[in-house]
């Protein structure tokens, strides 16, 4: 059995499956004050009455970096950046701790100018003497030679708690990207540290000892220790686990939109055949844009609990949310209130729903019954539009796909797939004022969950080789070697497998599931004085995301 557990802004979501289909599901309000007595509470209550040694492992999706970026409540950094000529650092600042070095190092890994080792001291006193206890460090050539970052970190280790390096965040060159993704990194640790130990607490008081997984925002998962060293790839894996619950119920022969509706937010994503859309470059959050791989998605800010008010005549509906909805003890008139007057909700306090919506009416001067359907389809047609702003943003550039490049592809959804607790209602709604087939998600309430619980670990490997230099490099994976002036292509990629199975392996991935495939196959000669003296190959190749081995029938068995 897997545990798959969502942390959303409104509801966490928890379910429990074996490979027969869904055993049991909780869902708990979340407490943005204190997530980790919410998750605890999933815990136990999905665990109770079950033979702890019969759960497989655990797959956690959760906001909190995500939050803690947007909010800007993350604690003081400091950042070491070397860039070399041609480039001024200062132009890529993230913030006030933050030192431009001197040393540099080439594209092809070659030293320019030495580390000043003298300069790093002073810095290091500075960042001391300001409290800072964890740095990140970043040379815009690290991805092909590191060297530069291990001698400072060498030099600042015994002095802080933890030191971040940006060659280790990706093999792709972008120096802007990877400043950003570094110290979002070195940003969230402290965090997502803490809130790993407390799930690990929460599972030993429960007698489970289980490997616990985090949902990434590629859509794949890593094991919570790996998490421990890039917490920054948690960032937005709740959008992730929306698409990954419709992609298990999602048809094969058509592109389709997958909305997720929330009481806080709504995730809108594509799918391509089943294939979500992936964001080539990364994500870009809190005005950062980082090397972080993500699924291209599109969160809004309007769902159930959004506020409702009147603005100069108009009604607004968000992106404030100021707690729950006047029907389940809320103080602010919502569009969930708006159903419960329409009567498609019929629990919690009516006559409260009807008095926020009747606030509503008096000042737009319309009826009770007119106000709520004018919210509702307010919220709806606001999507839709939402949705035809993604589907215009996609066909303007190049297709991506998790698996490959959509050479000249138009995405032309017919099909829109909506999960989260008001699905139903929105289907209905949505299907009468568009073009498109709309249709719920099977377990549309925790199909979020489901999506993380049964999510395959995913991970990628960049190698070059420089055969002129006689070096074989993956900085990424703390890897380098001597290859001779004969080292192929073909070499290259056999390594590159090598080297993807066993981080994978590492990283929590069953050997079963390590279906892996080259994204990036590039070689050129080099060549001086009419003559060619070698060779630079670099190969990039990932294990794809898609679902765990054994639970891939999981899927249908529940529609």
């Amino acid at each position: 059995m897997i545990i798959g557990l969502d942390v959303g802004g409104t509801h966490t979501d928890v379910v429990l499956l074996d490979n027969g289909g869904l055993i049991k599901e909780i869902k708990v309000h979340t407490d943005s004050l204190d997530l980790f007595n919410t998750v605890l509470e999933c815990i136990e209550r999905v665990t109770s009455d079950i033979n702890p040694n019969e759960i497989e492992r655990m797959v956690l999706s959760t906001t909190l970096t995500t939050n803690a970026i947007v909010q800007g409540n993350t604690p003081k950094v400091g950042m070491i950046v070397s860039g070399g000529p041609g480039i001024d650092p200062e132009f890529y600042r993230t913030n006030t701790h933050y030192y431009s070095v001197s040393g540099s190092i080439d594209h092809r890994g070659r030293r320019i100018s030495p580390v000043d080792h003298d300069e790093i001291k002073t810095i290091g006193k500075r960042l001391r003497a300001d409290g800072i206890q964890y740095v990140g460090i970043t040379g815009k050539f690290s991805a092909r030679n590191p060297n530069h970052e291990l001698e400072i970190r060498k030099i600042l280790r015994p002095h802080f708690k933890n030191i971040f390096l940006g060659h280790r965040v990706s093999g792709n060159l972008n120096f802007p990207r990877r400043i950003a993704t570094t110290f979002l990194n070195a940003a969230v640790y402290p965090l997502h540290k803490r809130f790993f130990e407390a799930v690990r607490q929460s599972l030993d008081k429960q007698g489970l000892k289980i490997p616990i997984h985090v949902l990434k925002a590629d859509g794949g998962t890593m094991s919570f220790e790996s998490s421990i060293d890039f917490p920054g790839q948690t960032i937005l894996s709740g959008p992730a686990a929306s698409v990954m619950g419709a992609i298990a119920f999602a048809p094969e022969d058509k592109d389709v939109i997958a909305l997720d509706i929330g009481g806080t937010t709504t995730d809108i994503a594509v799918l391509v055949k089943r294939v979500p859309i992936l964001a080539p470059f990364g994500i870009e959050l809190g005005g950062f844009k980082t090397l972080i791989r993500s699924l291209e998605t599109r969160s809004i800010g309007i769902g159930g609990d959004s506020a409702v008010k009147v603005e100069n005549g108009k009604l607004v509906i968000g992106p404030e949310r100021y707690g729950f909805a006047m029907v389940y003890g809320g103080q602010k008139p919502t569009p969930t209130d708006a159903l419960a007057v329409l009567g498609m909700i019929t629990d919690g306090d009516q006559n409260n729903a009807r008095q926020g919506i009747e606030s509503i009416a008096a000042e737009l001067g319309s009826s009770l019954d007119e106000t709520a359907f004018m919210i509702f389809d307010q919220t709806c047609r606001f999507i839709l539009n939402e949705v035809q702003k993604m589907i215009d943003s996609i066909n303007s550039k190049p297709v991506y796909t998790v698996h490959e490049l959509q050479e000249g592809y138009q995405v032309k959804p017919t099909e829109i797939m909506i999960l989260g607790g008001p699905a139903p209602y929105f289907a209905e709604h949505l299907s009468k004022i568009s073009d498109y087939e709309v249709t719920v998600v099977p377990e549309w309430k925790v199909a979020n969950a489901i999506g993380a619980a049964i999510a395959r670990t995913t991970c990628e490997v960049s190698l070059f080789a420089d055969t002129e230099r006689g070096i074989l490099t993956a900085p990424e994976e703390k890897f380098k070697k001597t290859v001779k002036r004969d080292f192929s292509r073909e070499d290259a990629i056999e390594k590159a497998y090598k080297l993807l199975k066993q981080k994978a392996i590492e990283m929590g991935a069953d050997s079963e599931d390590l279906e892996m495939e080259i994204l990036e196959d590039l070689q050129f000669n080099m060549v001086r004085g009419f003559s060619t003296t070698g060779k630079y190959i670099r190969i990039k190749s990932q294990v794809k995301p898609g679902l765990i081995h054994g639970y891939q029938a999981v899927a249908r068995k529940m529609q």
